[in-house]
């Protein structure tokens, strides 16, 4: 999402509105790793975790990363969020997925691939920024500020696709097949929130096609059993899906 106002701190609508889906769902059967994620990014946005910036001074672009070298923003720009109802629908989403995911690879492992995926979904979106300014001549696409959670969401979106055994997905009202759920959900929110980041929207999709349709999924998969002890198991679709792509 594009920071368009400045954060203010303290409870707000969404924040409550989150508090209550979360007992809802059954706080106890959100995963732990997922649930301190959540906490985490709440506490940040309304002010308890002091950090040194405002969340649209951490925003990510192209040129704070290829020309200012601004890391702080490259690395924490997906945790701020820019209203209380951005920050809501992105941390329910989280809880679906995170409840999928993280029973099934473990917490320690869950939270080292959000952490590769937040990176890399920051590294796309300097990169697309920084091509698509190439390819058009529009260096709006250079300038580009974002921040928020979304991108990770989507590439763990692309992610639980292929965990799971194809299926029908409902996705704004139209049922539509789990292999371009993601993409049109992605037509759907640029379509229906014109002010969220279609970049980014649209690099963690490609973060998420790099992860489980390629090689590099398979380097990650490594590096995150080094960094845990633990190797990271996937269901049997996830390699169908990830041979059948390289033959």
């Amino acid at each position: 999402m594009r920071p368009v106002q400045r954060r203010q701190q303290g409870l707000q609508y969404g924040v409550y509105l989150l508090a209550m889906q979360a007992l809802n769902f059954g706080v106890d059967k959100i995963p732990p790793a997922t649930l301190i994620t959540i906490i985490g990014q709440v506490l940040l946005y309304v002010g308890l975790i002091k950090v040194p910036w405002n969340a649209e001074e951490v925003c990510i672009s192209a040129i704070k990363v290829f020309k200012y070298y601004d890391w702080n923003s490259f690395i924490v720009s997906n945790f701020e969020h820019g209203s209380d109802m951005h920050l809501y629908y992105n941390m329910i989403s989280l809880i679906l997925k995170g409840s999928y995911l993280e029973p099934m690879y473990g917490a320690m492992n869950f939270v080292t691939l959000l952490a590769i995926f937040s990176l890399g979904c920051s590294a796309m979106y300097a990169g697309l920024g920084y091509g698509l300014m190439q390819l058009t001549g529009d260096y709006g696409y250079y300038t580009q500020c974002a921040i928020g959670f979304s991108a990770v969401l989507f590439a763990l979106k692309v992610l639980l696709v292929c965990e799971e055994h194809d299926r029908i997905h409902d996705v704004g009202g139209f049922r539509v097949p789990s292999k371009i759920a993601v993409w049109v959900e992605l037509i759907l929110i640029h379509l229906l929130v014109p002010q969220s980041s279609f970049i980014g929207h649209l690099g963690g999709i490609l973060v998420g096609c790099l992860y489980c349709y390629t090689f590099i999924g398979e380097i990650i998969d490594n590096i995150i059993g080094t960094v845990t002890g633990t190797p990271i198991i996937h269901e049997e679709q996830f390699y169908r899906r990830r041979s059948s792509f390289l033959r």
